[in-house]
């Protein structure tokens, strides 16, 4: 081999080297980013987990915040004692209705307030009692009952005396009865599932029994009508007399002044003549006295 050919083989072993050289060199760089990407990935995973976590945290402290408010809101609301009382009942026998107050804890801090309406009972015998309406022909009767009316279940029966009752067919509240030659008596029961809640007795009159005992009731309101005038006129009469005594109450006050006055005068005028009158009933009882004093210094 010629000293030229040696010397270009040389410098291509040179170049291949330096060839190999750099690939390697990038070879290896590129290991060395790929071994490190994995633990920077890691350490932003990481990184970012947390953020995450704090985001998580903060949520869940501000959705624990209102809950327990609202713990602590529901915890004072039960703290809260509500006392209740009940109203008067509507009717004094059978079947009413009456008020639940609440005395505490009513909203909008009123110191009382109806809550509901509930249900109350009487005796159950309520006695004899009047039609709603009548006339001379006919009469209408009704059970003791409240609304709704179909709730309870009534049974009407004509009483007869010691005899059993007659049990009618109607079964309703209202009952109209047509009169008849003699008296009627009618009781009705209002029953609330098969229990007895209410009940009442009527007596129907005849035509003729009712004109009487129209007739025969006294004329009251003849007299109602003349009291209650007398008693107004007698109210306005009293303000009118106060007015007056308000307006002139300077001349009301020297008019009685002066007869205050005149009763003093009168009463000096009178105990000075019973002065009078008594030292002239003594006079006469005391000359002698005096007459014996001036014979005893005489004798002297």
């Amino acid at each position: 081999m010629s000293p030229g050919g040696a010397g270009c083989s040389a410098g291509l072993l040179l170049t291949v080297g330096w060839l190999l050289l750099a690939g390697l060199q990038c070879a290896c760089g590129t290991n060395v980013t790929a071994l490190q990407d994995p633990g920077l990935a890691h350490e932003s995973e990481s990184e970012g987990d947390n953020d995450e976590e704090a985001e998580n945290d903060t949520e869940v402290a501000e959705n624990e915040a209102p809950a327990e408010a609202a713990e602590e809101e529901d915890a004072s609301n039960k703290t809260i004692v509500k006392e209740v009382e009940f109203g008067m009942c509507t009717v004094t026998c059978g079947v009413g209705i009456r008020e639940v107050i609440l005395t505490n804890g009513c909203p909008g801090g009123e110191s009382k307030c109806i809550v509901r309406v509930e249900e109350c009972r009487g005796p159950v015998d309520c006695g004899w009692g009047k039609p709603i309406s009548e006339s001379l022909e006919s009469v209408r009767l009704a059970c003791v009952h409240i609304s709704p009316t179909n709730r309870f279940k009534y049974m009407w029966k004509v009483l007869r005396p010691d005899q059993q009752p007659i049990v009618l067919a109607n079964d309703s509240a209202i009952l109209e009865v047509h009169r008849e030659m003699h008296p009627l008596a009618f009781e009705c029961d209002t029953l609330d599932n098969s229990e007895l809640v209410a009940s009442i007795r009527f007596t129907i009159y005849t035509t003729n029994e009712l004109q009487m005992r129209r007739s025969s009731r006294p004329d009251t309101d003849a007299v109602l009508v003349f009291v209650l005038t007398t008693g107004v006129i007698i109210c306005i009469f009293v303000i009118f007399v106060l007015i007056f005594i308000i307006i002139n109450w300077a001349a009301v006050k020297a008019f009685w002044g002066a007869k205050a006055s005149m009763t003093e005068i009168h009463s000096e005028m009178s105990s000075m003549r019973y002065k009078d009158s008594t030292s002239l009933d003594q006079s006469p009882a005391e000359i002698p006295g005096h007459e014996e004093d001036a014979l005893s210094e005489w004798n002297e």
